[in-house]
This record gives structure tokens, C-alpha cells and sequence, in this order.
């Protein structure tokens, strides 16, 4: 008899100590001061932010460098629908993931015609139109930027502390549910297609995936979860401009390097991606520009040490998953 099992001692582990963690975090306006909120705030959209782009370049091999348009476009969307449409905060954030998807549809439709390094650098050229677009909106700032008005403020809650309580449960809630789809989407038959994808994808395609269809449908889920977490974030910082919403060092250099460092393709390595990044910035932030000197030293290494990622090498050398998405074929006795 044979059964097809996920789960495996490491992987129990891992779901116990995740829920364990996220029970923690969500208790944390009990015992954390108002830095630490904000910090593990912006912990949780970065985590987000890394593992939307590791499906989209480590499972559906579509390496972007342009993710940063739909970061703008969703802190845009933000500001356009609270300030002209009197849509609550909230609901804004909510509605602006669809939207980023809905503008997704054509731009996909055009730089789906690239391949390889060209399709890169034409994520890029539509980050920078976007910026530039951005930079002509008059009623939102112009190139100058605009903040939130106080009464769309006020509408979160009426006190900073409940504001900040609320957005930081908000980017807990956000990355929980964001990081719960992609589980479930890889534990799903797509998933395995994602898989086949990942390691070979000629041999995918030949086995009967449609790879196009379905790099479509993950650039467009993609963008629109970037695009959700870009209006969460300019919420938090209550101000935007082009140069800030659109910036490539930020919102996708930073990104790409979590990923990297933690494991490509892997569901774990942006967690320890996220992990190892902060861990950085906090301690060599007051280098100045040994600081990004430093980083890029940390990447190289890791590269060259660990080239599938520190969570690649830990997964390769003891076989250990913290989630349970690997499929193993188990043949017992019948009795």
C-alpha cells in the first residue's frame, strides 16, 4: 500500500513554533514600547514584500526588478481613494490589491513579450513610467509628494496609540494571510505545477503545464499582493512621493537581497532572509555607507558560501522543512 505523506517531524515542529510565534506577536501592544511595534511592522511588510517576490522569481522563474511600481501604485491608490473617494484607510489597503492586479493585466501583456535579463530590465522601464506618471498628478502631490490629511488620520482611530495599534495588527493580519495563501496555493496541484516550474522548466512544459498561462496568473496575484502591502505601508509612513513610493533600492534591491540570503524558491528563506536582514540594519546602521558596503559583502558571501540560500543548505544538509509542502511517497506492508 502506498500513501503520499507532507508532513514530517520538522515540519510538525515548525507549525507548532509559527503558531506559537504568531500568538506572541499578536499579544505584542501588550509588552512591546512604540518603536518596537513600528519596527516589527515594517519587520511583517518586508517578510511580505520578499515572499510575494520569491514566488514570482523563485517558483515561476519571472525575476522582476521593477517591483517597486506596484508598491508605489498601491500607496498611491491609498492616498487617491481616502483623499478623493472617502474610502476608510482600511478599506483602501483592501481595495487596492484588485486594483494593482486589474493595472497588472496589460502591463503583464507587454513585458510577458521579453525573456530573461530583457524581461528584468522591462520591469524596471515600467516602474520608472509609473514614477514619472506619478510625478505629473497634481492633485496628489506632484513631484513634491503629499501627506495624509488629519481627518482621514483620525478616521483609523482617534488616539496615535490606538492607530498604532490597529496598524500594527493590521500588518500582522496582512502577512498572515498573505503568507497562509501561499502556502495553501503551493500545496495545491498549481503548487506541484509552480514546483516543476521551478526545477526544470522545459520539462514542465512538456509534461503538459501550460507555463505561460500560469506565470500570467502568478505575476497578476503577485502584483496584486505588492500592491496591498505598498498602500499598508504608506499608511504607516503618512506621506508619499514619487521618489519614495518608486524607489528601487528600497522597495526591490532590499527585497531581492532578503531573499537571496535566505533561499530562492524556498517558502522559509525569506522568514530567515527578513530575519538576517534587520538583524543587519540594525547594528551597522550608524556605519553610513559601510553600512550598504557590508550588506553587499554579507550577499556576495552568502553566495558564494550558500548558493540556494542559508535555509537552502540547512534543507539540503539535515533534510529539514518548517512547512509541510514536500510530497513524499511512503509504501507500507498491508497487514
Amino acid at each position: 500500500m502506498t500513501r503520499v505523506e507532507h508532513a514530517t517531524t520538522s515540519s510538525r515542529i515548525g507549525l507548532i513554533l509559527i503558531v506559537l510565534a504568531t500568538l506572541v506577536l499578536a499579544a505584542a501592544p501588550a509588552w512591546a514600547d512604540r518603536l518596537t511595534l513600528r519596527l516589527l511592522a515594517e519587520v511583517f511588510t518586508f517578510l511580505t514584500l520578499a515572499s510575494l517576490w520569491n514566488l514570482l522569481a523563485g517558483y515561476a522563474g519571472l525575476v522582476s526588478v521593477g517591483q517597486q511600481a506596484y508598491v508605489g501604485l498601491g500607496g498611491y491608490l491609498l492616498f487617491a481613494l481616502t483623499t478623493f473617494g472617502g474610502v476608510h484607510p482600511i478599506a483602501a489597503i483592501l481595495l487596492a490589491g484588485p486594483l494593482a492586479a486589474l493595472v497588472s493585466i496589460p502591463v503583464a501583456s507587454l513585458i510577458f513579450r521579453l525573456r530573461g535579463a530583457y524581461f528584468a530590465i522591462g520591469t524596471w522601464v515600467v516602474a520608472e513610467v509609473f514614477r514619472l506618471l506619478a510625478s505629473q498628478l497634481s492633485a496628489l502631490g506632484g513631484g513634491s509628494g503629499i501627506s495624509l490629511p488629519a481627518p482621514i488620520i483620525l478616521a483609523i482611530a482617534p488616539t496615535r496609540s490606538l492607530r498604532e495599534f490597529e496598524i500594527y495588527w493590521l500588518a500582522l493580519g496582512l502577512t498572515v494571510i498573505v503568507l497562509a495563501a501561499l502556502f495553501i496555493l503551493l500545496r495545491s496541484r498549481h503548487g506541484l505545477a509552480l514546483t516543476a516550474i521551478r526545477d526544470n522548466e522545459v520539462a514542465a512544459q512538456s509534461g503538459g503545464i501550460d507555463v505561460g498561462r500560469l506565470k500570467f496568473v502568478v505575476y497578476l496575484l503577485t502584483a496584486g499582493g505588492t500592491g496591498m502591502i505598498g498602500s499598508l505601508i504608506f499608511l504607516m509612513k503618512l506621506r508619499i512621493s514619487p521618489d519614495t513610493a518608486f524607489s528601487v533600492n528600497d522597495w526591490t534591491a532590499f527585497v531581492i537581497f532578503i531573499t537571496v540570503i535566505g533561499g530562492v524558491g524556498r517558502i522559509e528563506g525569506p522568514v530567515v532572509g527578513t530575519v538576517i536582514f534587520f538583524v543587519l540594519r540594525q547594528t551597522l546602521a550608524d556605519l553610513g555607507s559601510m553600512y550598504l558596503i557590508m550588506m553587499g559583502a554579507v550577499a556576495i558571501g552568502v553566495m558564494l558560501w550558500a548558493p540556494k540560500g542559508l535555509w537552502g543548505l540547512v534543507a539540503e544538509r539535515y533534510g529539514w522543512q518548517a512547512l509541510p509542502l514536500q510530497r513524499k511517497l511512503v509504501i507500507s506492508a498491508e497487514t
